[in-house]
């Protein structure tokens, strides 16, 4: 099989699932005129998935793209001959996967490349049993999708080499940032780095070493804050690897290599204190300091997007 997607314009995807991340996926693609399909069985959801999607084109000058796209409640309503690209964003449920991915196998044409945005199943475990398996690969976004340029093509044991490099080609068309992982470990790439930071820091925190805020303060303005203008590996190459090397013979055999969540974190949970959404985490939160915080975050990013738009692909309808 060829595996082949061509430019977005001439590309018709499906996005499966008409939640937040769903329809901010639709909007990457949507940018770069590819015409969507979102499928969500819930009637009284169409309506909102239509508006935050035109809200989110509004505000990158693309409003025009709108006519492109198109809400259905069951993928029997598909005329699937066209489709070329699946992406799969529902709850993230194994069975509820697997169950789609086996519905896809069937429905979609034999050159339909069949993705999953799931941060934790591997690509290898939704596709255990089917027998297309190498047309199937994992497209991990992250929230929020049309802002983030970031997306992790992920290959599953079975998937095609060929998938891999045509999704690659078609997220870089769309304006995003793609990665290829050519293993299907736990947590790909991003989520495996950010959980290394977090391990240390939650050790840190348990400790009595520094505080939630502290930890926030020394990412933010410290480190992470370089990490805007060059990456970790491109950073100590300005930096200098014999500085770096001479550090982390002190600073390895002390770092934390705890194999689970620590007290710290797991306390939270059983507590019930999940963050913003239950109102209290690290931090305790108020209807209004979210609000406030989340205007904040997100001004910031779209003010950090500005500031990498030179690095970014074009968007190549």
């Amino acid at each position: 099989m060829a595996y082949e997607l061509q430019s977005p314009s001439e590309t018709q995807s499906v996005i499966v699932g008409g939640g937040t991340m769903g329809t901010d996926i639709a909007t990457v693609l949507l940018r770069a005129r590819s015409r969507c399909i979102i499928v969500e069985p819930n009637p009284s959801l169409h309506e909102g998935i239509f508006n935050r999607i035109a809200q989110n084109l509004q505000s990158i000058g693309r409003e025009e793209n709108h006519s492109l796209l198109t809400v259905v409640g069951s993928l029997e309503e598909i005329d699937w001959s066209g489709v070329h690209l699946v992406i799969e964003a529902i709850p993230e449920n194994l069975e509820l996967k697997q169950a789609l991915f086996k519905d896809l196998e069937r429905l979609a044409g034999a050159e339909t490349i069949l993705c999953s945005n799931s941060s934790s199943f591997p690509i290898s475990v939704i596709t255990e049993g089917l027998q297309t398996a190498e047309r199937m690969a994992g497209l991990h976004f992250f929230m929020p999708a049309h802002i983030v340029p970031l997306v992790e093509v992920v290959l599953g044991k079975q998937t095609e080499p060929a998938v891999g490099t045509s999704l690659v080609a078609l997220m870089k068309r769309c304006g995003s940032v793609p990665v290829l992982i050519r293993k299907d470990v736990p947590g790909f790439l991003a989520n495996r780095l950010q959980h290394a930071i977090g391990r240390e820091a939650y050790s840190l925190i348990q400790s009595g070493i520094v505080t939630p805020e502290d930890v926030d303060a020394a990412v933010r303005f410290g480190f992470g804050f370089r990490y805007l203008a060059a990456g970790p590996i491109m950073q100590k190459e300005i930096a200098g690897w014999d500085v770096h090397a001479a550090a982390a013979a002190t600073i390895y055999p002390d770092l934390s290599n705890a194999a689970m969540p620590p007290a710290i974190l797991t306390e939270k949970i059983k507590n019930g204190k999940y963050g913003m959404k239950t109102g209290e985490g690290f931090y305790k939160w108020t209807p209004e300091s979210m609000q406030e915080e989340k205007q904040r975050y997100d001004k910031a990013l779209r003010q950090g997007l500005e500031i990498l738009s030179n690095d970014l692909p074009d968007i190549e309808p």
